[in-house]
């Protein structure tokens, strides 16, 4: 097939939605399908470029601290990819999308959509993240605007199914997991000099309000062995300031800073517990690749959270917010290191339900049925 995706930010691998179509696209490709992406950035073979949106330096910095940039819409453009493509697949309800979408409808190519932007993660920016009314606005937008005009919505999770249907989404959703990348699996390596001597407790993800870092600081300094725990948090973002003010506190110096895929990925073999603390997250990459790579997680276990879903026993899941019960299971876990390691091969193993070769095989039947409908209702795919 020819797929076109259809998102604003690509070329920089720095929030989980890029990081995601970065490897979706790959994977595509891989199956022996041709793709290519409208977006932001310099034009390349692969890409249909539009130019970014600039906006006075407190929103920019707003939107830029999140990893994310916004394209400015060019029909020109939609027009050039639609003739060329099967399918065009969206990433994102942003003025990109929307307006996309008004061409490849008028057009009659076959087009399909991803939901991966939770309304909290605009809203607790917005300080507003715990208010559900403000929620609901925000799915009530998105569905308005954008989703109900698709037949075809691909959910990394059930929990943001469940809420799609809640919301009176009306396409067929199909729950399909962003897949791990082969190159996380279980594997240990001598710790570096700056881990080594440390317990090693590692959450990698964007310092936003719903990620929750200060639970993860808050409970580290409370744990009766504060003295052996380094904290490191992978990542950047808007609360770094906030975050780095908080570590204080802890008696071993913080780690904070962002690391390429290939570094993390030496990291997480090197770290000894990974801990999640979002209250909220459709899916969760950063913990999926951590326990492949033999971490134990400790998840905070909230209902607008899907991460829950992979803990294997109460001793992987804490209240959300919760820093006491927190500082708990990480003492559990510092105590008990056989039943780590025994589960350190357990988890590896279940990531393996999770293959990215998996998800891109149902990806590739939803894109087939997208096409086939169309075909059904009297325009021609190609």
């Amino acid at each position: 097939m020819k797929i076109v995706l259809v998102i604003d930010q690509f070329d920089d691998a720095n929030n989980g939605t890029t990081i995601s179509a970065r490897r979706f696209a790959m994977a595509l490709r891989e199956h022996g399908n041709e793709v290519r992406v409208i977006a932001t950035g310099k034009p390349a073979d692969y890409k249909y470029a539009v130019r970014q949106m600039r906006f006075f330096p407190i929103v920019e910095h707003l939107i830029t601290s999140q990893g994310m940039r916004l394209a400015i819409p060019n029909k020109h453009v939609f027009e050039k990819a639609a003739a060329w493509a099967d399918v065009v697949h969206f990433m994102m309800p942003s003025p990109l999308g929307i307006s996309g979408l008004k061409h490849v409808e008028k057009l009659g190519i076959p087009h399909t959509a991803a939901f991966h932007c939770q309304p909290e993660n605009i809203t607790f920016t917005l300080h507003m993240g715990n208010s559900k009314r403000v929620n609901d606005f925000v799915y009530n937008r998105f569905r308005d605007s954008f989703f109900n005009r698709f037949t075809h919505i691909h959910c990394p999770s059930n929990m943001i199914a469940d809420q799609l249907r809640r919301h009176g989404y009306t396409a067929k959703l199909h729950v399909i997991s962003n897949g791990i990348s082969p190159q996380y699996q279980y594997g240990k390596r001598d710790k570096e000099p700056w881990m080594d001597g440390f317990f090693n407790v590692l959450m990698v993800g964007r310092y936003a309000g719903e990620k929750r870092q200060d639970v993860l600081i808050d409970a580290c300094a409370k744990s009766r062995y504060a003295d052996r725990i380094q904290v490191i948090l992978a990542g950047k973002g808007p609360l770094e300031g906030k975050y780095r003010r908080l570590a204080k506190k802890l008696p071993n110096p913080i780690v904070m800073e962002f690391y390429e895929p290939e570094r993390l990925l030496e990291i997480l073999h090197m770290a000894d517990l990974y801990v999640h603390t979002s209250d909220a997250e459709i899916e969760a990459m950063s913990c999926m690749e951590a326990f492949a790579c033999g971490l134990v997680p400790v998840i905070a276990n909230s209902p607008r959270s899907a991460t829950p879903q992979f803990a294997l026993e109460d001793q992987s899941l804490f209240p959300a917010g919760d820093s006491d019960a927190l500082a708990a299971r990480i003492d559990w876990w510092i105590e008990h290191p056989e039943h780590r390691a025994e589960m350190e091969h357990r988890y590896a193993d279940h990531a393996k339900l999770y293959a990215l070769d998996r998800s891109i095989e149902l990806t590739e039947d939803m894109f087939r049925q997208a096409i086939a409908e169309q075909r059904a209702a009297g325009t021609p795919a190609k």
